[in-house]
């Protein structure tokens, strides 16, 4: 895909994000647990606002010319997705109860006024433009590279977010056109393509729950 493509599928799949923190519904469900257990209805709004929030930070942070990881390997070698009390869970829990700790009314107006900055700041970023990856010190990311990792998380908790307040509120397609092909690639690099056929094919077969990737 173009920057270009790249970037307009990541802002329509943001607005769509920021329209759904905005309603009722969220703000009325903020203490109540999600369809995601161990995560209330507030943390996974935080959640989902971070795929604005964090864009903005890693845009600010300092990069120091490092080897650049791929969208696809910074999925492929996440530990402990299925886990619910392993570290990068726990992790993902805490980060995202202290974004909601400011409410609803705060979280949906945060995330709305980063799309309004990154709306139009993506438009001034090179193609070649790099992102520090914070919570992994050292690492960084091709801008268009973690714009199609923040449309993984998009897609799959705006489906969790809007499931959880009884809400419709799918992501655009070129969105999850985008986050499909970035899982099943990492899935790929995983588990090996043999697997990833048998989880397609012959589900009987895939011992390894190899589209299982998040």
């Amino acid at each position: 895909m173009t920057t270009t493509e790249i970037r307009n599928s990541y802002l329509l799949a943001a607005e769509q994000a920021v329209q759904l923190l905005a309603i009722g519904e969220v703000a009325h469900c903020w203490q109540k647990e999600s369809v995601l257990p161990g995560m209330s209805v507030g943390g996974l709004a935080g959640h989902l606002a971070r795929s604005l929030l964090q864009v903005e930070w890693f845009l600010d942070g300092r990069v120091v010319g490092a080897e650049p990881v791929p969208p696809v390997h910074y999925y492929a070698r996440l530990v402990g997705t299925s886990t619910p009390d392993s570290a990068l869970n726990v992790g993902v829990r805490a980060r995202s109860e202290e974004t909601a700790a400011a409410g609803p009314t705060v979280v949906a107006e945060q995330a709305r006024a980063a799309l309004q900055r990154l709306t139009e700041r993506l438009e001034r970023e090179p193609a070649d433009r790099r992102v520090a990856i914070l919570h992994r010190p050292g690492e960084e990311m091709l801008l268009d590279g973690y714009l199609q990792t923040r449309c993984v998380e998009l897609a799959v908790h705006l489906d969790d977010l809007a499931l959880s307040v009884g809400a419709q509120n799918p992501a655009p397609e070129a969105a999850l056109a985008m986050a499909i092909d970035v899982l099943v690639a990492a899935a790929r690099e995983r588990h090996g393509d043999q697997a990833v056929l048998h989880a397609l094919a012959r589900r009987e077969r895939d011992i390894n729950d190899a589209l299982r990737v998040p």
